[in-house]
């Protein structure tokens, strides 16, 4: 963006992403919860939650060619937010399964393409400084950290009714932060003389294995994403003790965003996608064999510093390196598509189904061979990199 990338700057984008996430931090760990709570069957719910994936297939990649046709990034990201708060308000009517699925797809829709926007804007602004990066990311975490941890102690002590008037108040900060970005334009594309496709660059081997890495990776993850509070739920813990491991994750995770400009420089980029591969696998393997034990869900939950921090800066540096300048909003929605777009729809439908059929403890089995299967395509994707 056209910015100096001052500290107001920073500190506009460190708010977006602070309230973004604290909308996130309660609505996906709970939204589950909500709809078991309306009496809806396991893969009524997996079918209602995967809305959000089927969205990143389309709407991510759409809104980053808009923003790279229009440069108008920030407008993009202002109505994109108020239409996600209007929509919302359709959830305090339960009109049954197609109701609540018409009122996600239009809600998701919008707040799935904020993401890929806010990425494109911050990977420009930090220019490589990876420490700066985590420096704003972590108000993401901050965020989410305190929606999840009081979410999970408010609907403990009064239930699930409440859940539609979080949505709105936490979508309502979201639309405020956007209004303090910078009213800026990026340079506009649409009329340069040289068009930049992205197909040169996903033709090289290594960008492929990179991808099929996240797809996999992020795949296993929605075991967590999708499921994570109903198997935990099963195992009868209350559901302050399910926010707790939530929150227990994101203090992981904001560590890791503090800490991630001194530790990203002793591995290179490659070499990190195949730890957070194998930091996945234990998760996945923990959480599936010794869900029983707290002291081992403590330990898996601490493992998302690696499983989901570090491999989404990771993530993010690769994208950036590959896809440059005029590509950049595509290579970050491409980022969204494939992981969380793709990925995801499949990683919910089929742990909902597997969870419905098998059980849990099944379900994060598949997830961990799923982690193995994104360890070894980021080892390929790494040698190929080297060979370059």
């Amino acid at each position: 963006m056209q910015v100096a990338g001052g500290k107001g700057h920073l500190l506009a984008f460190a708010g977006l992403s602070a309230s973004y996430f604290a909308h996130i931090g309660f609505f996906n760990p709970y939204l589950p919860l909500w709809l078991k709570d309306l009496g809806l069957p396991i893969f009524v719910i997996s079918l209602l939650t995967s809305v959000q994936s089927v969205t990143r297939v389309f709407a991510p990649y759409a809104w980053g060619a808009l923003s790279d046709h229009t440069g108008e990034r920030v407008k993009l990201l202002r109505f994109s937010a108020a239409v996600a708060l209007v929509s919302s308000f359709g959830l305090w009517w339960n009109g049954g399964p197609w109701w609540l699925g018409l009122v996600l797809l239009v809600m998701f829709t919008h707040t799935s393409s904020m993401m890929s926007l806010t990425e494109a804007a911050m990977a420009h602004l930090v220019a490589g400084d990876w420490g700066r990066y985590g420096r704003i990311r972590l108000w993401g975490s901050a965020g989410f950290l305190v929606t999840v941890f009081f979410a999970g102690e408010w609907f403990e002590r009064f239930g699930m009714r409440h859940f539609p008037a979080w949505a709105a108040g936490t979508l309502a900060v979201v639309l405020v932060a956007t209004l303090r970005l910078p009213d800026v334009r990026e340079p506009v594309t649409a009329h340069s003389h040289e068009k930049l496709p992205v197909g040169p660059v996903l033709r090289i081997p290594a960008v492929r294995w990179f991808f099929a890495s996240l797809f996999f990776h992020v795949m296993s993850h929605f075991a967590v994403y999708g499921f994570l509070s109903l198997y935990l739920d099963s195992l009868g813990y209350g559901k302050g003790t399910i926010g707790l491991l939530w929150a227990l994750s994101v203090v992981a995770e904001i560590a890791w965003f503090f800490l991630q400009g001194r530790l990203l420089g002793l591995l290179a980029m490659p070499r990190w996608l195949v730890l957070c591969g194998v930091a996945t696998v234990l998760r996945m393997g923990t959480t599936a064999g010794l869900g029983q034990w707290i002291w081992a869900l403590v330990v898996a939950q601490l493992l998302h510093a690696l499983s989901f921090a570090a491999h989404h800066t990771t993530c993010i540096a690769m994208v950036t390196r590959h896809f440059p300048g005029r590509l950049r909003g595509r290579g970050q929605a491409l980022f969204t598509v494939i992981g969380y777009g793709f990925g995801g729809v499949l990683g919910v439908l089929a742990g909902g189904a597997i969870a419905q059929r098998f059980g849990y403890v099944v379900m994060f089995g598949v997830a961990t061979a799923l982690a193995v299967v994104a360890s070894f395509c980021a080892w390929r994707a790494q040698k190929l990199e080297k060979a370059v």
